[in-house]
């Protein structure tokens, strides 16, 4: 595989510009149970085992753990949700972007984290705990943040205790046995194998909850 790496958000995929484009691939997620060159395997959730080969200038992601200690107005977030009776989008997990990736899959759209969940990105409004609307994050409890997704602002209810992840540049190297991964499919599934054209891995043996 080449050396250029592109940092790239998982959680955050869609193409920018141009004219309209087709919806992005859902991600697979799983661990990695053998490598070799630019094939591994991987068992998903589910147990099911793939052949995945790496598409050629793949895009490989660490994924770090953060804090909502780093969540302040004006920045770049992502969080796989649920949306909720009232309107708003309970939180399963929420993504801190690196400002080099401000802008970067701005939007809500399906996501298959669980049935019924969305994938949410864009930049942090206000926010707001138990005692009112704050700045920043401190002390612990359950958030409240308003995001612009670029159609409007949602609503994000962010439980305590959500996993809060951020990303950096990643390697083949990452690529190991017992690495969690998830990555985006650049076909089908045929006859167990695919080709992951995006694929991001869980930093010292962190699982991406995405």
């Amino acid at each position: 595989m080449k050396n250029s790496i592109r940092l790239v958000i998982f959680g955050s995929m869609v193409a920018l510009g141009g004219a309209a484009a087709a919806a992005p691939p859902l991600p697979i997620r799983g661990t990695i149970d053998a490598v070799q060159g630019n094939k591994f395997s991987v068992t998903e959730l589910s147990g099911t085992t793939l052949a995945v080969t790496l598409a050629p200038n793949a895009s490989i992601t660490e994924v770090l753990p953060s804090s909502l200690a780093a969540v302040k107005p004006g920045s770049y977030v992502g969080t796989a949700a649920v949306k909720q009776m009232g309107g708003a989008y309970r939180a399963m997990e929420l993504q801190i972007f690196p400002e080099s990736m401000r802008g970067i899959g701005l939007g809500t759209r399906q996501w298959n984290l669980t049935p019924q969940s969305t994938m949410t990105n864009g930049t942090v409004g206000g926010i707001a705990n138990t005692t009112g609307t704050v700045g920043a994050v401190s002390g612990s409890g359950d958030l409240t943040l308003t995001v612009n997704d670029g159609s409007g602002t949602k609503t994000v209810l962010v439980p305590e205790g959500v996993p809060v992840v951020t990303y950096a540049p990643g390697s083949a190297a990452d690529l190991k046995p017992g690495a969690h991964v998830i990555f985006f499919p650049s076909g089908p599934v045929t006859n167990g194998a695919v080709t992951a054209s995006r694929i991001s891995v869980g930093k010292n043996g962190l699982m991406p909850p995405m």
